[in-house]
């Protein structure tokens, strides 16, 4: 099969690379995101494309993963959080500047179609992608299918509720997954432990030099040094990450839950408590098999090869 390019636009920089039939990333270009000018934007995908195809010119399609909501046609963002998009018929923008055809995902649709592609869903015909990182993020493949959604917008799993009246979220809401299990999580839990007992987190505040630098990546590195204190809120997570798992398989029973992101850098740590949760909340979990539950293997570049994977199937 040919070639395609995969785009991933995130808050900060935008990812570009060329690959194959495989997930192989052949050839790869980034630039920093111009956050607050949708044109600019448009125009550096543009570039990085263009620069590609001098060197890989028989690509078919762009594939681009977006960090916005999409509306049930793809072609239209309708908010993004980190970029300039809204309400904006971006499929149409980028077609205007670019010269090969072009299809539009959600960012973490198109990582999660990497993953069940490629990575560790490969050969599984149902997952579901968790993309923990300052929040909580997710895609759905159901029976070998992208799931979307009526709306587009589905696989959102982070603002479900899992503990109602519980701690508040930036979306408005109470109580939401992300607020539970992600690196937002990660820096307030250790932060309040660091306020009520600066001893207990000593190891952590000695690598982060203050309370208000203690963030996701100072508490996993601290646990993966074998800090008590930090593996013990690792452990804490887990334990909320399986126990929203277990709502979600109530739902979708996927074959397998793929954690990514950068707090999956915890490792079993973060896997091994979520597992034991998902596995004691499981509805009938005395009749039927729990889940799998593994670190994805694609890493930050799973959304810029499901977007080429996209554009490939879509354009071949």
């Amino acid at each position: 099969m040919p070639l395609a390019i995969g785009v991933d636009i995130g808050g900060t920089k935008v990812l570009a690379g060329v690959v194959d039939d495989e997930g192989v990333i052949l050839a790869r270009d980034r630039a920093p995101t111009p956050r607050a000018d949708a044109a600019a934007t448009e125009a550096v995908i543009a570039r990085l494309v263009a620069s590609l195809r001098e060197t890989f010119p028989g690509a078919v399609g762009v594939g681009v993963g977006a960090a916005a909501w999409l509306g049930p046609d793809r072609s239209t963002v309708l908010f993004s959080p980190h970029l300039a998009w809204r309400n904006v018929r971006i499929r149409e923008a980028l077609a205007a500047v670019l010269p090969l055809p072009v299809c539009v995902e959600n960012d973490a649709n198109a990582a999660a179609w990497g993953e069940f592609r490629f990575g560790g869903g490969r050969g599984l015909d149902s997952i579901c992608c968790l993309t923990i990182g300052t929040g909580l993020g997710g895609g759905l493949v159901l029976d070998g299918r992208l799931y979307r959604g009526a709306g587009g917008m589905a696989g959102e799993p982070g603002h479900m509720t899992l503990v109602p009246g519980g701690r508040l979220c930036a979306c408005g809401k109470s109580g939401c997954w992300e607020m539970y299990a992600s690196g937002r999580a990660l820096a307030r839990d250790a932060q309040q432990l660091a306020t009520e007992s600066p001893a207990a987190a000593a190891a952590m505040l000695a690598r982060a030099g203050s309370i208000a630098d203690l963030d996701g990546p100072v508490v996993t590195a601290a646990a993966a040094d074998g800090d008590p204190a930090a593996q013990a809120i690792c452990a804490a997570m887990g334990r909320w990450l399986g126990r929203g798992m277990a709502n979600v398989a109530a739902l979708v029973d996927p074959a397998v839950f793929l954690v990514g992101g950068g707090v999956s850098a915890a490792g079993e740590m973060l896997l091994a408590p979520a597992r034991e949760e998902l596995d004691a909340e499981m509805p009938g979990r005395l009749y039927r098999p729990a889940p799998l539950v593994r670190q994805a293997t694609l890493g930050a570049d799973a959304g810029l090869i499901g977007a080429a994977d996209l554009a490939r199937v879509e354009f071949s």
